[in-house]
C-alpha cells in the first residue's frame, strides 16, 4: 500500500469507528426541534435549512455573500456541488481545469470540475469545508477538485465574494464554504435515505451503457441525560458511466502545428499576417482531432459530527468529512495533420494558403484518476462573560493520482527502422483548404475519398507506432493546523464588538511523474506494415465516431491489450538506470502560513462600519530535480512572504429588508509550487549554457477589491440583489498547467554550479504586469407565497 493510500484510507476508518462507536451509544429521546439562532453570521455559522433562511443570512452578513441552502440543495438535478454552485451570480464552473485535466481529457468527461469566482480562474478561489482549509491535490496548481463531493449531506455552501479581516486573505476570487449539519439542526432521530438513476443519452448514441445512479442517506440523533450530545452521520455512493463525443481542433492548432493565415504577405508554413489584416478573420484551421471518450466515475463518501454542550457556556465539537472519486476514462481520436503550402496571388501579391499531402492518424488515449479528499477539526466555542473563545485545531488530505495513463498511436506515413513515411505514397495527395464549417459553426473537414477509406479502415489500413508511452503521476498534500478567535462584544457605546485571533496552517505538497515510451512495434517485431488489427489491439469500429456530424468511424481499442504489450516490450533495465525517469518530475514542498488579525464593528444607528486588518507569513521550502549532465541531484529553494491586508465595510440598512454595502479590501494569492521550485534542466552550447528552472523570487499575485452592492427582501419570500465590482491587480501571472508560465530570459554571468562559461542564460517563470477584472451581479429571487393551494409551493430564481 502506497503512503498516500495508507494515509486515506486510514482517515476514511477512522471517521467511520468514531460515527460507529458513537452512534451505539445513541439512547432513544422525544422529538424536539431545535430552533435556528437569529442573529449569527454566516461567516461563523452558515447551517440554514431553506432559500428564505439563505435570503436573511445573505441580508444579515457584513460582507457580500451569496448562500445555497439545503432546500436548494435538494431541489437542483446536478451531479456535484461544483455544478449546483453555478446557480450562484458571480459563479463559473469548468469542466476541465490544470494538470492532468487541461484541455479535451478534462473537459470530455461532460461535468462541472471546478468553480471559479467573478471571472478569476478557480485557482483564486479558497475552498473551506466547515471552516478547514482544503487540501489542494492537484500536482501543478492552488486548484481544489469540487466534482468529488455530491450535493448531499450539506446543509449550507456560502460563497465570500470579499474577504473581512479573520478570514483568509489568499481569496482573490472568493471563498466557498461548504458547511455540513450537526444533529441540533433536526429533529431527535432524523433519517432520511434518497436513491437517484440517471441515464446519458449521448451513451445511447453509440450503443454504451450510459446508465447510472446512486443512494445517499442521513441520520441524527441527539442523547445523554439532557439531550446535550449530537451524533449526525451522512453517507453517499454513486456511479456515473458516460460517453461523449470531442472535437479538439485546439489541441491539433498547439500541437501539430495545425493553423496557418489564408493570406500571407511571405511564402511560408504558417506565413505572416499582412500590415492591416485583421488576424483574427485571417487565421485557418489546417487539421482537425475529433473522436469519443467512454468511462466511468465511481464515488462514495460521507460525513459526520459529534457535538457535546457541555453548559450554557461551552460546546465542544467534532467534524469530519470523506469523498473518493475513481475515475476511468478512455479516449480516441481521429487525427488529420496537413502541410502547408502556399501558391502566389499575382492579383493581391500575397501568398495564399493552398494545402498538400496529409497524414492520416489514430491516438489512443486514457485519463484515469484516483482522489479523495478528507478533512477533520475539533473545536469549542466557550462564552464568559462578553468574551467569545473560539480555539479549534484540524487536518486535511487530499490526492489527485493518475495512476496508469497509457497513450498509442498510428498513422498513414509512419517512420521508423523498417517504415519510411517520407517515401512516396506513404502521405495522400490534397490541394486546397481543408475545414468548412457548418450552419452550427462546427468545423467539418473536407475529406477526399483517401482520407475517408484510410480513417474508416484505420485498424487495417494505418501502420502501428510506439508499443505505448505510460505515465505514472501522483499528487498529494496534506494540511494541519491550528484557530484561535476571541471576540468581545460591548453592551454600550458605537463599537459593538473586538473580535482578534490568529490561526496557523503548515501543509506538506508531493508530485510524482515517470513517463516511459517503448520503441516502434516495427523495430520491436523486426517487419513493416504492422498494424493494429495484427497485434489485436483493435478489432472493432464505433460506427460513427460524432453521431450526427462526423460519420467516418473510429477503432475499439482493446485496454488491457495495450498494457500488456506495453509491459511485454519495455525495457526494464534501461528503465531501472535512468536516473530522469525516476527524479525529474519530482516536485517536493513545505508551505507553512502564520496569520493574525484585528476587527471591530461600530454601530451608527443604521449605518455599520467594520475596519480590519491582517497579516500573513508565509515560509515556502521546495526541493526538486536538477538534471544537468554535472549534477544529477535534488536541491533545494526557499521563499518568504509577508502581506498586510487592510479591509474596510460599510453597510447602511435603514429598515429591515434593504441594505446598502460597499467596501474595500485586500488580497493576495501566493504562486504554485512548480513555479517557484519546478525542475531544473540545461542545455549546454559552445562554452554556453541556458538553464530553465522555477523562480524562488516571484512576487505574489496582489489586489484591491473595491465592491458595492444592495440587497432587498420582502414579507412574500422576495430578494434581489444588485452589485458591481473592481479588481486592480498587480504582479499577475498567467496559469498554463504544469508549465513554466511568463517565462524571462535573461544573461546570468559566466557562472554556473561552479563551472565558468562565456554565457549562462536563465529561463524562469516570471511576474507579469498589471490587470483588472470588474463585473456586474444580479441576483433575484421571489417565492410565490400569496398565491393559493399548491401553487404556493412554487417560486422562481435567476
Amino acid at each position: 500500500m502506497t503512503s498516500s493510500s495508507f494515509k486515506h484510507k486510514l482517515l476514511a476508518s477512522a471517521m467511520t469507528l468514531a460515527a460507529m462507536t458513537l452512534g451505539a451509544q445513541a439512547q432513544a429521546q422525544q422529538a424536539t426541534t431545535q430552533a435556528p439562532p437569529a442573529a449569527e453570521e454566516p461567516v461563523t455559522v452558515t447551517v440554514v435549512v431553506t432559500r428564505n433562511d439563505a435570503v436573511r443570512a445573505q441580508m444579515r452578513a457584513d460582507n457580500a455573500v451569496s448562500v445555497m441552502s439545503a432546500d436548494d440543495l435538494e431541489h437542483t438535478a446536478v451531479h456535484n456541488v461544483a455544478e449546483a454552485l453555478a446557480l450562484l451570480p458571480g459563479i463559473s464552473v469548468t469542466n476541465t481545469g490544470n494538470s492532468f485535466f487541461g484541455g479535451v481529457d478534462g473537459a470530455s468527461r461532460g461535468e462541472g470540475m471546478f468553480v471559479g469566482v467573478r471571472g478569476m480562474n478557480s485557482e483564486f478561489t479558497l475552498a473551506l469545508i466547515n471552516g478547514v482549509n482544503a487540501a489542494q491535490g492537484m500536482p501543478y496548481s492552488r486548484q481544489v477538485q469540487l466534482s468529488l463531493l455530491p450535493p448531499s449531506g450539506l446543509k449550507t455552501i456560502v460563497v465570500n465574494k470579499n474577504s473581512t479581516a479573520d478570514m483568509d486573505g489568499d481569496a482573490i476570487g472568493g471563498t466557498v464554504d461548504f458547511r455540513t449539519p450537526s444533529a441540533f439542526d433536526f429533529k431527535n432521530g432524523y433519517a432520511s435515505v434518497s436513491i437517484a438513476g440517471r441515464v446519458e443519452s449521448r451513451a445511447r448514441d453509440y450503443d454504451e451503457d450510459g446508465l447510472g445512479g446512486g443512494a445517499s442517506g442521513e441520520y441524527a440523533r441527539r442523547f445523554g441525560q439532557n439531550d446535550q450530545f449530537g451524533l449526525y452521520i451522512s453517507g453517499f455512493y454513486d456511479k456515473r458511466n458516460y460517453a461523449n463525443s470531442m472535437v479538439a481542433a485546439l489541441m491539433n492548432a498547439q500541437n501539430d502545428g495545425g493553423w496557418a493565415y489564408l493570406h500571407s504577405a511571405t511564402n511560408s508554413g504558417e506565413g505572416t499576417n499582412p500590415a492591416g489584416m485583421d488576424k483574427e478573420a485571417n487565421l485557418a484551421l489546417t487539421g482537425l482531432n475529433t473522436g469519443i471518450s467512454t468511462g466511468y466515475t465511481e464515488r462514495y463518501g460521507g460525513n459526520f459530527s459529534l457535538d457535546w454542550k457541555v453548559d450554557d457556556s461551552l460546546d465542544l465539537y467534532v467534524r469530519g468529512s470523506y469523498a473518493n472519486a475513481e475515475t476511468e476514462q478512455n479516449s480516441t481520436l481521429n487525427q488529420f495533420v496537413q502541410n502547408r503550402a502556399r501558391v502566389l496571388n499575382t492579383a493581391t501579391g500575397l501568398y495564399d494558403l493552398n494545402l498538400t499531402n496529409s497524414s492520416v492518424r489514430m491516438w489512443y488515449t486514457t485519463n484515469p484518476e484516483d482522489a479523495d479528499l478528507g478533512t477533520l477539526t475539533f473545536g469549542a466555542v466557550k462564552r464568559a462573560g462578553n468574551w467569545t473563545l473560539s480555539p479549534s485545531v484540524f487536518y486535511s488530505y487530499g490526492s489527485n493520482d493518475r495512476p496508469e495513463h497509457i497513450e498509442a498511436s498510428m498513422r498513414n506515413n509512419q517512420t521508423d527502422n523498417y517504415n519510411t513515411g517520407a517515401a512516396a505514397g506513404t502521405t495522400t495527395p490534397y490541394s486546397g483548404l481543408f475545414i468548412g464549417y457548418d450552419s452550427d459553426g462546427y468545423p467539418i473537414p473536407l475529406l477526399t475519398q483517401a482520407q475517408s477509406n484510410l480513417i474508416s479502415n484505420a485498424n487495417t489500413l494505418l501502420l502501428a507506432r510506439r508499443a505505448g508511452q505510460l505515465t505514472e503521476q501522483f499528487s498529494s498534500q496534506a494540511k494541519a493546523g491550528v484557530k484561535f478567535d476571541a471576540q468581545y462584544d460591548f453592551d454600550s457605546g458605537n463599537l459593538s464588538y473586538i473580535k482578534t485571533g490568529f490561526k496557523f496552517v503548515g501543509s506538506h505538497r508531493r508530485v510524482t511523474s515517470r513517463d516511459w515510451t517503448n520503441d516502434h512495434f516495427a523495430n520491436l517485431l523486426k517487419k513493416p506494415g504492422v498494424t493494429w488489427a495484427e497485434l489485436g489491439l483493435a478489432t472493432d469500429y464505433y460506427d460513427s465516431v460524432y453521431p450526427g456530424l462526423y460519420n467516418f468511424r473510429a477503432p475499439k481499442v482493446d485496454h488491457q491489450r495495450l498494457f500488456d504489450l506495453f509491459y511485454q516490450y519495455v525495457d526494464k533495465t534501461a528503465q531501472a538506470a535512468d536516473l530522469c525517469y525516476w527524479n525529474c518530475n519530482t516536485l517536493k514542498g513545505d508551505e507553512n502560513v502564520t496569520a493574525a488579525y484585528v476587527t471591530g464593528k461600530y454601530d451608527f444607528g443604521n449605518l455599520e462600519v467594520i475596519p480590519g486588518m491582517r497579516y500573513e507569513h508565509t515560509d515556502i521550502e521546495n526541493t526538486y530535480w536538477n538534471n544537468d549532465s554535472k549534477a544529477k541531484r535534488f536541491e533545494s529553494n526557499s521563499t518568504k512572504y509577508d502581506e498586510w491586508l487592510p479591509s474596510l465595510f460599510v453597510n447602511y440598512r435603514p429598515q429591515g429588508n434593504a441594505v446598502y454595502r460597499a467596501s474595500l479590501t485586500r488580497a493576495y494569492m501566493r504562486p504554485a509550487l512548480v513555479q517557484l521550485g519546478g525542475n531544473e534542466t540545461t542545455e549546454r552550447g559552445d562554452n554556453s549554457i541556458t538553464v530553465t528552472r522555477g523562480n524562488p523570487d516571484l512576487k505574489t499575485l496582489k489586489s484591491w477589491n473595491l465592491d458595492t452592492s444592495a440587497e432587498w427582501s420582502n414579507t412574500d419570500g422576495g430578494y434581489a440583489m444588485i452589485g458591481a465590482y473592481y479588481k486592480k491587480l498587480s504582479d499577475y501571472m498567467f496559469d498554463n498547467g504544469s508549465t513554466l508560465v511568463n517565462g524571462g530570459t535573461n544573461p546570468a554571468g559566466t557562472t554556473y554550479n561552479g563551472e565558468t562559461f562565456d554565457r549562462v542564460t536563465i529561463v524562469a517563470p516570471t511576474n507579469g504586469g498589471d490587470g483588472y477584472v470588474k463585473g456586474l451581479e444580479i441576483q433575484l429571487y421571489q417565492k410565490f407565497a400569496m398565491l393559493p393551494g399548491f401553487l404556493s409551493g412554487f417560486g422562481c430564481w435567476g
